[in-house]
């Protein structure tokens, strides 16, 4: 077993942390994140869920990056393992869009 070079476990961890993005905050998947947690469709985001079938531990740990970021990173590096020249080609568009974020986020005005 070997270990990741600087460059590749920094294309890992923004792959993995872009990943992370996607499932627990961005707007894309919003449908499959109301779905999976069983939000009532007449919430408007601003009240507190009340709804019994609401699965608020999933909604917790999905938008957790210690318990979701932990197991997200987990599964890069286990692909990494297995497929280390596949595994940093599909990170590679992933890291890139993360620094895209953070440029904006360092460049914007808001």
């Amino acid at each position: 077993m070997s270990i990741p070079n600087w460059y590749e476990l920094a294309l890992l961890a923004l792959a993995a942390w872009r990943v992370f993005q996607l499932l627990a905050f961005d707007t894309i998947m919003e449908g499959t994140r109301r779905k999976l947690f069983r939000v009532p469709r007449d919430w408007d985001g601003t009240s507190p869920i009340t709804a019994k079938s609401y699965r608020e531990t999933l909604a917790l740990f999905v938008q957790c990056p210690y318990c979701a970021g932990f197991w997200i990173a987990l599964v890069w590096w286990g692909a990494w393992l297995i497929w280390p020249y596949e595994t940093v080609l599909v990170a590679v568009p992933l890291a890139l869009s993360a620094g895209v974020i953070a440029a904006d986020r360092v460049l914007s005005s808001e």
